[in-house]
């Protein structure tokens, strides 16, 4: 049972953060309380422990050990030790590229890999099924070439230390004319 001593008064804008951050969760696939905690942690100054997140946002401990584990699955939080207590206290990832990182990694493991694998296999079976139209094989293989075109893209993304990814990013639009891109030219 959480203590009242246990709540944190959160200041109206970082409740809306948390709050706004639980949202954008749910939209993102991801459990609500899970990206709620997520938010919690990562906008706290002090690490915080699993009775004090219950009792600031509401929620039941069950609820917020469960989710305080999958959030630790993710990376994207970590258990400190605090001098003097018992109880395990957790902290967010600061650095927000650091943190982008490790969720786009988790869901290219989670998402992407998954169905890269299963279209190669789907191509494969394809590749020898007379019942299959030449229109149809075809598709497969455009979907399994933009898959893992898109998979090779993001793990080389990864590996762009992040002041080079920054500027890459910073040329938005201007990377197009480097390529030699026009609107209304088409795709090369």
């Amino acid at each position: 049972m959480t203590e009242k001593s246990d709540r944190i008064e959160l200041s109206p804008s970082i409740a809306r953060f948390v709050l706004h951050w639980g949202d954008l969760g749910s939209q993102w696939g991801v459990n609500r309380s899970v990206a709620q905690i997520h938010a919690l942690l990562f906008i706290s100054d002090e690490p915080l422990n699993a009775e004090q997140v219950a009792a600031t946002l509401g929620l039941a401990r069950s609820n917020v050990s469960n989710s305080i584990r999958e959030l630790l699955s993710w990376k994207l939080i970590e258990r400190v030790p605090v001098l003097g207590e018992r109880r395990d206290h957790f902290t967010a990832e600061a650095d927000i590229w650091e943190m982008a990182t490790r969720i786009a990694k988790g869901r290219k493991e989670r998402e992407i890999d998954p169905a890269e694998a299963a279209l190669k296999l789907c191509n494969e079976e394809a590749a020898n099924d007379p019942k299959i139209s030449p229109q149809a094989r075809q598709k497969l293989a455009d979907m399994l070439e933009f898959v893992s075109t898109m998979s090779r893209w993001h793990d080389e993304m990864l590996n762009v230390p992040k002041g080079a990814l920054m500027t890459l990013i910073g040329l938005g639009s201007g990377i197009v004319k480097v390529i030699g891109w026009r609107p209304g030219k088409g795709r090369k």
